[in-house]
Formats: structure tokens, sequence, C-alpha cells
């Protein structure tokens, strides 16, 4: 298409190369033929139906004049909401993001269709068309960027959340960006945006920063119960995702696991023990769901705590939990190897127990179809990097480093770069054990690891 070419030029010169009356066209588009003739003369606009029968009739694929419709309806002349908005829906469903980018450009100088935007955007959130949501929240961001208000915060909400994916230093940029925002935000939604802050920054091993904003948590919903008991019965609309209560414990779950990763297990355990037995009044069923939630997590961290002080009779009450709980069980083997690395046990008959669930982490790894959250790929380099570990100073050689390098790698795919320096000083540790062939991928991983920092200039790591 060419293009000075106007979408009626096109129809039209489409009709008269095959021949067809505008009668017959009508007929197998389905647009009536008083408004096709109108449409070609220019005097009547193309709605977006009539537009996708129309593209359907000249047998032509979905979408297809989407971006010359958007540069005539909303780019040359003056938008109106009433097609901008279906123009705009469609381009989502079809994942027509650039058409979506070029329009909102241009329309966006008319601050009357911000409102609008943002309820579009929230529209397409709750539809998972998130690529399409997230240009609509960055664009009335950019907008409104000298305001104050809760609708530019709740957009740069949406905008982190949106932004979190596998790059651990994306991650960090998009908590950082955020960050000032919160107290803008509705009370009930700076819960949720602390904790998943809190959750980021846990992934990158910021335990003074998850700690300060577990202490925030705490803070604010405490306020908050106090408040909402005050004006009991008055307005019980919930905002936030999770019941209110859940807050608090999930700020004591948090703390405890900042202890723990501080090695100090007593005091995680002090912890533990606020979220064990959790007792409200009149629980839902929500609420009773949380509350066994909440105490299955006290179950299995208290084993972690006690395996990690050198308790080994834990072993098989944690092993048996985490084969029944399977959301447990990858991080439950995480501390079980690590617990063996730092006391020297011997756990082969755990591994030989969960040969299946570790071969099934290897599929995943092989399709590329896991690694979906980020707390998940924290676990995956912990678990394959303990794994190496235990394997090699076992004299395992062959299935050591190949546990080595399928961390180095996933490490690699998320720029953790914190395990990278562990797997390469791991590597040189035992160097002179590895084969030729080991040797090779080593350095084929290295060399795209060191490729991706001298482009960003991150960090430098002493290796190859």
């Amino acid at each position: 298409m060419e293009p000075t070419t106007t979408i009626r030029s096109y129809i039209e010169d489409y009709i008269r190369k095959q021949g067809y009356t505008l009668q017959y066209f009508a007929d197998i588009s389905g647009v009536n033929a008083g408004t096709l003739s109108a449409i070609i003369k220019g005097t009547r606009p193309i709605a977006m139906a009539q537009l996708d029968l129309i593209t359907q009739g000249m047998k032509l694929e979905e979408g297809y004049f989407y971006e010359i419709y958007g540069a005539e309806c909303f780019v040359e002349s003056a938008p109106h909401w009433r097609r901008l908005e279906p123009f705009l829906q469609r381009c989502a469903e079809l994942d027509k993001l650039e058409c979506i980018q070029k329009v909102i450009q241009e329309v966006t100088d008319d601050r009357s269709y911000i409102s609008e935007l943002f309820e579009m955007a929230e529209g397409m959130l709750e539809r998972g068309q998130t690529k399409a949501a997230r240009m609509l929240y960055e664009c009335v961001a950019e907008c409104e960027k000298y305001q104050h208000s809760e609708r530019l915060a709740l957009c740069q909400y949406r905008i982190f959340t949106l932004s979190l994916g596998q790059d651990q230093h994306e991650n960090l940029r998009a908590a950082v960006h955020f960050e000032p925002y919160i107290n803008r935000l509705d009370e009930e939604r700076q819960l949720d945006a602390i904790r998943e802050l809190a959750n980021i920054y846990a992934s990158l091993n910021y335990w003074d920063k998850v700690f300060q904003l577990a202490e925030e948590l705490l803070q604010r919903v405490k306020f908050l119960e106090q408040y909402k008991n005050k004006k009991k019965g008055i307005d019980n609309n919930r905002i936030s995702k999770h019941p209110l209560f859940t807050y608090k414990y999930y700020a004591y779950l948090i703390m405890a696991t900042v202890w723990s990763e501080r090695k100090e297990y007593e005091k995680a355990l002090e912890y533990i023990s606020l979220y064990s037995n959790i007792v409200i009044e009149e629980p839902t069923l929500e609420d009773q769901s949380f509350i066994k939630r909440f105490k299955d997590w006290a179950e299995v961290n208290t084993y972690s705590c006690k395996l990690m002080m050198g308790d080994i009779d834990a072993l098989n009450s944690y092993l048996d939990f985490i084969e029944t709980n399977e959301n447990e069980t990858l991080l439950g083997l995480v501390k079980v190897i690590e617990a063996a690395n730092l006391y020297h046990i011997n756990i082969d008959h755990a591994l030989r127990r969960f040969d299946l669930f570790i071969h099934k982490l290897l599929n995943e790894l092989n399709y590329q179809s896991s690694y979906s959250t980020v707390i998940q790929n924290k676990q995956h380099t912990k678990f394959w990097g303990n794994l190496a570990l235990y394997q090699l100073s076992k004299g395992r050689y062959q299935e050591g480093f190949r546990n080595l390098l399928i961390c180095l790698t996933i490490a690699h795919k998320i720029n953790d770069d914190s395990t990278i320096i562990y797997c390469v000083s791991l590597f040189e540790e035992y160097r002179s054990q590895a084969s030729e062939s080991i040797e090779s991928q080593y350095k084929s991983v290295i060399k795209e690891v060191y490729g991706r920092y001298e482009k960003k200039s991150s960090i430098g790591i002493n290796a190859v």
C-alpha cells in the first residue's frame, strides 16, 4: 500500500479491478451499498466495524488498513473518542502496538482524553492485553508527570508491575523509578506496592532494604486496621488484593526471611511464631485459606531454620513436607542442599527421592517455559548453583560442572551478577577437573557474559 493511498481510493480501485458492481461488493462484504457509496465519495467516515467487514470482503488480513486508518482519522484530522476507543481496542486485540503508539502520541495533545485513556488501560489490563495497556499507562503518566495525582501514581504502579521480568537490572531500575510514587497511592494499594517492592529487593539480596520495607508495611497495615475498626460498617469495599489482616503477617514473614538470610535463625524463628497460629473473628473462606497458607509457611520455614542451624533430625520432616506441598519443593530443596554443603551432610537419598522433580526442572529449562517470576528465577539459580557445589565437592565432576553451567546460563539470562561471580569462582576452584568439552562450553557462556558487560559497562570479572 502506498503511503499516499487513502482507504476509500484503495476500495474503489479494488472494486474496479475485480470487475465488481458496488452492490455485489456490498453483498460479499456485508456493508450496505449506500454506506459503501458514501465512504468511497468521502462524505461518510468509516466506522471500525465497517472497516473490518470491508477488509474481510477484500480477503485481506485483519487490521490490514489500521495504520493508514489511524493516520487518516486521528493524525490528519481531529480525533473523536467515539471512533478512537474502538480503534485502540481492536489494535490491542490484534497486537497492532505500533498503530497504538503512533496514534496516542498525537491524540494526547488534547488532554480531555486522558481520563478515557486511563480507563481503557485498566480494561485492557483486566483482559490480559498487557503490552497495549502499558503503552496507555505510559502515555497518561507522561501527560500528568507534573501532577501530584493518585491517577499518576496508579499509572506508575501499573507500569512498575508490567515492567517486571527476567532481567534483574531492569527490575531494579523499575523499582527505583516507582518507589517515590508509593505515598500517592490509595492506602490499601500501598500495601500491595510495598509487598511487591520487597519481593524485588529480596530477589536482588538487598536485605536491609527488604527489612525496611517490611517495617513500613507493618506500620501502615496497623494504621489501616485502627482506621477500619473506627469506621466499621461504613465502607467495607476492599481495594487491596488480599484481606487486610494478611499484610501484617506478610510483614512478619518477610522479616523472618531477612533474619534467616542473615543466618540469624533464632530471630527468624521468633518472627515465624508470629504468623504460625493466626486467629481472627468470624473468618471467611478466603481468610481461612490464608490462615492455612501462613500456617504451612510457618511449618516449612521452621524446618528450614532448624536444618540450617544443624538440626539434622529436622531433615526427614522437611523432606516429607516439601514432597506433599509442590509450591514449596524448589525452595525446600535449595535449603536442603545449602545445609548439606554447610554441614557436609550426605543427601544422595533426598536427591534420588526428588529425581523426577529435578528432571522436570531440566525439561522446563530446555523448553524455556519456566522462570516466569522474579522469585522463582532466584530459586532456580540457587538450586543449580548449590547442587553444583554439592556434586563437585563429592568428586562427581561431570554432574557438578553440568549443573554449574546450567546455573551460569540462567544467571546470564536474568542478569544476576552475584550468581555469575559465584559460578566463575566455583569453576576456577575446580577447573583442573574440567574436561575439554566442559571447558569449551564454559568459555562460550563466559564470552556472552563478557559481551554483555562490555556493552552495558556494568561490572568486570577476572576469569577466563
